[in-house]
């Protein structure tokens, strides 16, 4: 019987403690600099938030997204998102409006014209619907209302099935992560709308799931050795669970490589997230909900495990 190829060690002894001051310096710095980057530059806001019109349309195979996506950036409206919606020729435009002095009849009107004259004239307005900015602004409320109480929840488990000091330390992790992400989008500009929301919500989720492995593994060497180092604990528990979690992000990231590739440009914005905040909420497992446990006071408690 053959012996199992194994790509990482299964026995590590990297110091990742040794260097714990400098990663949650950087981690400040970089979640001050995300929290900077929304205030200043701000954020793209999409059609969910900000308003705007939706438009399906029925159109002959031969004509392409990209067919369409060329006429309205030539006339202006760059920013549409498009997408094919099942089979045949339904298409699905998101789209801005360009004058907002006009009304939303002219509106719908001028881009019928322009996709009729340069795209097809047998193209069929099967629906149009609008967003107007009070249903975007509720959009936002309810989106950061998922987002807390997500976090809060997660906090409230951490809690029960550990100590609070693991609860906070996954908070911070978490925040970290978020805010993170949240200036990942201010500096590309990608569009920030629900599917965002559900791209941090997936990160947030991502990342707890690889704390609480780590947090597993603490906990089972603090029985294990008891009245140890609590810096060694923490380095042989991240040691101890580093094979499965580069295993973990490395299949993800291939994924989300895949759709940021190949998954058009619908899905750009929500895979380059993914990609980004996923590489994040593994670093923050091991380099700040870790770490934070060694300012939190777990160390005059460990002898009760």
């Amino acid at each position: 019987m053959g012996l199992p190829i194994r790509i990482i060690p299964s026995k590590t002894n990297f110091n990742f403690i040794k260097y714990k001051s400098f990663a949650l310096l950087f981690s400040l710095l970089i979640t001050i600099a995300a929290i900077g980057l929304v205030l200043v530059k701000g954020l793209n806001f999409g059609i969910d938030f900000s308003g705007g019109i939706v438009m399906e349309l029925r159109v002959s195979e031969d004509i392409t997204v990209d067919n369409i996506r060329a006429s309205l950036t030539r006339y202006g409206y760059g920013g549409a998102l498009i997408q094919k919606v099942g089979n045949g020729g339904n298409v699905m435009i998101r789209i801005q409006p360009k004058d907002v002095e006009s009304s939303q009849v002219e509106e719908v009107r001028k881009i019928q014209e322009i996709l009729t004259s340069t795209v097809s004239s047998e193209m069929e307005f099967r629906k149009v619907d609008y967003v107007g900015p009070k249903v975007g602004s509720e959009f936002v409320l309810n989106g950061t209302l998922a987002l807390v109480v997500a976090i809060i929840g997660m906090l409230v488990y951490i809690w029960f099935r550990f100590d609070w000091q693991f609860g906070l330390g996954a908070v911070i992790s978490l925040a970290h992560d978020a805010i993170i992400t949240l200036g990942f989008f201010s500096i590309s500009q990608y569009d920030f709308d629900l599917t965002s929301i559900a791209a941090i919500l997936t990160i947030v989720g991502y990342s707890i799931n690889d704390t609480v492995v780590i947090y597993d593994r603490i906990r089972e060497n603090l029985r294990k050795h008891r009245g140890g180092d609590m810096a060694h604990i923490i380095n042989l528990s991240i040691n101890e669970t580093l094979s499965r979690t580069i295993m973990t992000v490395a299949t993800t990231l291939l994924v989300c490589l895949a759709l940021a590739l190949f998954g058009g440009e619908v899905l750009r914005g929500f895979s380059m997230a993914l990609l980004f905040g996923i590489a994040f909420g593994t670093y923050s497992s091991i380099y700040v909900a870790a770490p934070v446990l060694l300012h939190t006071g777990l160390k005059n408690i460990k002898k009760q495990y």
